[in-house]
């Protein structure tokens, strides 16, 4: 009787197939922001697409991802570095109001080949120009900037890490504090959304369900970061915003020309 009471709060769009999918989808996701420090917002976004109502997509994943993010940096909060996290936060702020008025009216593919480029720049770009250098401006514009783009776009991690990296060597203090910054991020989001009066509602079974292995997930993960050799840890990081920047910039080109 409960699994059946249980079963009808699953989103109709979906099969219970699907929402173990997502579940495990959380997982794996959470383990691998916790290990590598990123990843996992693009991850479950991925699948989010292709299995729920595409008008919930960015305010779920906005859940899902402040409590994976939230739970790292709690597990974490020793490493968590602190110097430029005001200024990030007075930047998330204004990003998330401007872009809470204009969601969904931006070509997300266009914003997306942005987004890539910046940060294949900032990884691979002239260190001359190294404009990720830590100040409290550019603090301020990485979360005006960042926020801005997830209203659109749901996962920006990967801009977000190259700034993060730039202000420490240290692994663990970079996962912690990506931890702290994105779950702000996401947090503020979800007020947005629910200000411009998304419904909640129908997803929240759903929503739990992944908070819980998302945060099984975040524990695994952390498990392996203390495992994990420092020189894997950095190239397994490159490999990911490389890899997940690459994929922003094909969006628009598979618009234009396929």
């Amino acid at each position: 009787m409960s699994l059946d009471l249980g079963l009808t709060l699953i989103p109709i769009e979906i099969s219970f197939i699907e929402f173990i999918v997502l579940c495990l989808i959380s997982f794996f996701s959470s383990a691998l922001s916790a290990s590598i420090g990123l990843g996992g917002g693009i991850m479950t976004i991925t699948a989010f697409i292709y299995l729920i109502n595409p008008l919930a997509v960015i305010p779920v994943h906005a859940i899902t991802q402040a409590n994976s993010n939230f739970f790292r940096a709690l597990m974490m909060r020793k490493d968590i570095s602190y110097t430029w996290i005001k200024p990030f936060i007075g930047g998330t702020i204004l990003g998330v109001t401007i872009g809470g008025q204009l969601a969904f009216n931006m070509p997300k593919h266009l914003l997306e080949g942005i987004i890539g480029i910046f940060v294949i720049y900032s990884l691979w770009g002239p260190k001359s120009i190294n404009f990720t250098k830590p100040t409290n401006l550019i603090s301020l514009f990485t979360g005006i900037i960042t926020s801005f783009a997830t209203m659109f776009v749901g996962g920006t991690g990967p801009l977000v890490a190259p700034f993060v990296k730039s202000t420490t060597n240290d692994r663990k203090v970079i996962v912690a504090t990506q931890g702290a910054y994105m779950s702000i991020q996401h947090g503020l989001k979800i007020l947005v959304f629910g200000i411009l009066g998304f419904n909640f509602g129908p997803y929240i079974v759903l929503i739990i369900s992944i908070v819980l292995f998302g945060i099984l997930g975040t524990w695994f993960g952390k498990y392996l970061l203390n495992l994990m050799p420092e020189r894997l840890f950095i190239i397994g990081f490159n490999s990911i915003i490389t890899a997940l920047a690459i994929k922003l910039i094909y969006s628009p080109i598979k618009v234009w020309f396929f």
